[in-house]
Parts: structure tokens; C-alpha cells; sequence
């Protein structure tokens, strides 16, 4: 029997539960989980070795209408993967309308591609089987989608269902990638991604959006088990340094100390996290330093 193997863009509105599925599916947290649309910044790729088969998840911002000039380069991020993929897994959570701009805005680019689609309603946990009859029903009438199955991110239902539709529309290929390697972002993306979950936690309604994490220095000292990072935060304007920081600086110590005990548990060494943070003028909004901040 042939080995299979394909590219899958995990698409979606914002804070449906894509990078949910993505560290589910994969066993280990590589991508950060918020409450808050837009999370996602950068595209994340998720490396699933199966019996007989590889499936290269490609975890993509939400899409949606925006004006910002960072959303829009997240927008453009997760539109580029459909070309670049052999499957489109589009994941959709209940409380999601099929009518809705971002849902039109997906169906109009499902609609110019010919490549097998997957539809996945989200968070069936919160709601009566009996009521999704009628859900799955209006999806269909939407787009020729391949199937459409219910599942549950968070809890793990419908998954494996999932992950043998995926791999019945996956074709004979090669093993892109070592069985052992998961994701193909570095250390430093992730623990930066580690660091801007805990401010998205921790921190006020508007705060988020305006900070960006950047890893300035990582030590491994093999001898001690010891990890030392120096990271900083850049936020827009000087109040939002002061709330980042806290009083008499509670803030920043509850964002390093949560990001430490994360980093930790994942790398499986102890860690020094040392956090500065810095104040860079509508950096959201500037091409250059969305460019130079990984954007």
C-alpha cells in the first residue's frame, strides 16, 4: 500500500477553533488559544505522522473583513495557503451564521478552487444532537463540500472521523517531513507566541491587538538543563506600556511567570524568562516594522 500525503489549509472565520483542532490533532500545543478573534497572526504549519500516511496542517488567520493594515496581511496570509494546498478544511463554529460577510467572503474563494473541501461545525458540545440536523443540512446547500462532519476541538469528539475523511482524500506522496518534527517554526517563534497568548489572558479588551512579542536572545546551558531567554514586548503607546507592566510591576510578572511555567512544560527545562517591553508608534500600522516584528 502507498504512503499518503498532502498540505491542508485549516481556514476559517476568526475564533472558531482552527488552532484548537490543530493542537488536538497533533497531540501537543504549537499553536496559542485565546477567547479573543484574531489570535492567529501567522501562518502555522502542524506536521501529523499517521500509519501510512503524513498530513501537513496549515494553520491560517481567520478570514475577514478589516481596514487594519496587520489584519489585512493575516487576511492575505490565509487566502495565499488555498493555493498552495491539496485539501481545504474549513472549520465553522454553531454559533457562526452561513450568511455572514466572512462566510461569503470563504464561499467566494471555495467557490474558484476545484480542490477537495472538508467542512467541520465546531463546538457540537454545545448543543442537542438532534439540533444539528437542520445545521449540517444549510451548510450543504451552501457548497459542494466533500463531507461535512461535527466535531468537538476542545473535547476531542469527531475527531478521529475527521482524521480518516482527511486521510481517505489524500493522495500517494512522500514523507515531506521527519516522522519526529512537528511543526517547522523555531524556538523562538513559539515561545514568542507563548508570551503574546499570556498578554491576550491577562490584559485588557484593546490591549492585545496592539502588542507583538520578539525573542532577543535564547541560551540552552545543556550541563544545568537550563533555558535563558530575553524577550520584549512592543506595544504602541506609553499607557499601554504602564498596563503591561502593572503596579509596582504585578502585570509583567504574572505574563513571565504563566509564560515560564508553558515554556517549560513544553521545552522540558527549566526556564529564565526575562521580559522588557517598549513603546513603537503604531507599529500595527506601518508596513516596515509589521515586516521587521515577523508580520
Amino acid at each position: 500500500m502507498s504512503f499518503l500525503s498532502g498540505f491542508i489549509a485549516i481556514i476559517g472565520p476568526p475564533n472558531v477553533g482552527k488552532s484548537t483542532l490543530l493542537n488536538k490533532f497533533l497531540g501537543q500545543k504549537i499553536a496559542i488559544t485565546s477567547p479573543r478573534p484574531q489570535t492567529t497572526r501567522n501562518r502555522i504549519l502542524g506536521i501529523y505522522n499517521g500509519e501510512g500516511c503524513q498530513m501537513v496542517f496549515i494553520d491560517t488567520p481567520g478570514i475577514h473583513q478589516t481596514r487594519s493594515l496587520l489584519h489585512k496581511s493575516m487576511v492575505r496570509s490565509a487566502k495565499a495557503s488555498l493555493g498552495e494546498v491539496d485539501i481545504i478544511l474549513l472549520i465553522v463554529g454553531l454559533e457562526e451564521s452561513v450568511n455572514n460577510n466572512e462566510m461569503n467572503i470563504i464561499l467566494r474563494l471555495l467557490k474558484k478552487t476545484d480542490k477537495p473541501a472538508i467542512l467541520a461545525i465546531n463546538k457540537i458540545d454545545l448543543i442537542r444532537k438532534e439540533n444539528l440536523l437542520p445545521i449540517i443540512e444549510s451548510y450543504s446547500k451552501l457548497h459542494c463540500f466533500d463531507s461535512i462532519i461535527p466535531i468537538s476541538a476542545l473535547y476531542g469528539d469527531g475527531l478521529e472521523t475527521l482524521r480518516e475523511e482527511l486521510k481517505k482524500t489524500l493522495s500517494p506522496g512522500p514523507q515531506f517531513f521527519p516522522p519526529d518534527m512537528l511543526t517547522d517554526k523555531s524556538e523562538e517563534f513559539l515561545i514568542a507566541e507563548i508570551i503574546r497568548e499570556k498578554i491576550y489572558h491577562e490584559t485588557r479588551e484593546e490591549l492585545p491587538y496592539s502588542s507583538a512579542v520578539v525573542v532577543e536572545s535564547l541560551e540552552e546551558d545543556t550541563e544545568r538543563n537550563l533555558l535563558t531567554v530575553m524577550a520584549t514586548i512592543f506595544v504602541e503607546k506609553a499607557s499601554q506600556k504602564g498596563i503591561i507592566i502593572g503596579k509596582n510591576g504585578r502585570m509583567i510578572k504574572k505574563i513571565g511567570r504563566n509564560a515560564r511555567i508553558e515554556i517549560e512544560r513544553i521545552f522540558s527545562l527549566k526556564v529564565y524568562l526575562e521580559l522588557f517591553v517598549k513603546v513603537e508608534k503604531n507599529w500595527s500600522s506601518d508596513t516596515r516594522s509589521l515586516r521587521r516584528l515577523g508580520y
